[in-house]
């Protein structure tokens, strides 16, 4: 059995880099406020569905501090300069029985690797493990890489369109 709070796996990515896919930690609060310092204005609008121009601490402690029952969250980390780098991150929060709703980023510099669909795979995984059988998203439509791996998931895909904004359900049962 998968214990989420542990996750750790590693995904080859399309420009023959190696990315590391694990559970978010506590400790990884001011790496993650630094990856999204890093993302674009455009690319946090995409996620958050608002220019956002900072978070709350209360934010912050939402976004860091997950039970990996309920609320699951995952970092994707690259080696750079020796170190290892947050560029992006998945979760999902049960909104009810055998449902959760899916959020992802990737950093501008490193969208477009595969990392999305990685953090998919493995988000996917620990919810099919846990016991749910639908993940749903709300996406921009303009947002077309975000489709993209909803789309080439491997996963039952239903989509809606409503003004404004695309509904995604994805089977994982």
């Amino acid at each position: 059995m998968l214990h989420a709070k542990d996750y750790s796996a590693t995904e080859a990515l399309r420009d023959g880099g190696v990315v590391e896919i694990r559970a978010l930690k506590p400790e990884d609060r001011a790496d993650l406020l630094a990856a999204i310092g890093r993302a674009s204005q455009q690319s946090l609008y995409r996620r958050f569905f608002a220019f956002k121009r900072g978070f709350t601490e209360q934010e912050v402690d939402f976004y860091v501090n997950v039970d990996f029952i309920s609320h699951v969250a995952l970092v994707a980390l690259l080696e750079e300069s020796g170190h290892p780098v947050i560029v992006g991150g998945a979760r999902y929060i049960v909104m009810q029985l055998g449902k959760a709703e899916i959020a992802f980023a990737v950093d501008d510099e490193h969208q477009g690797k595969g990392i999305g669909a990685g953090l998919m795979r493995h988000l996917a995984a620990i919810a099919r493990e846990s016991g749910l059988t639908e993940l749903i998203a709300d996406v921009l439509p303009e947002n077309a890489a975000m489709l993209k791996v909803f789309e080439t998931s491997k996963l039952g895909v239903k989509i809606t369109r409503e003004p404004g904004v695309i509904h995604i359900v994805l089977q994982i049962t």
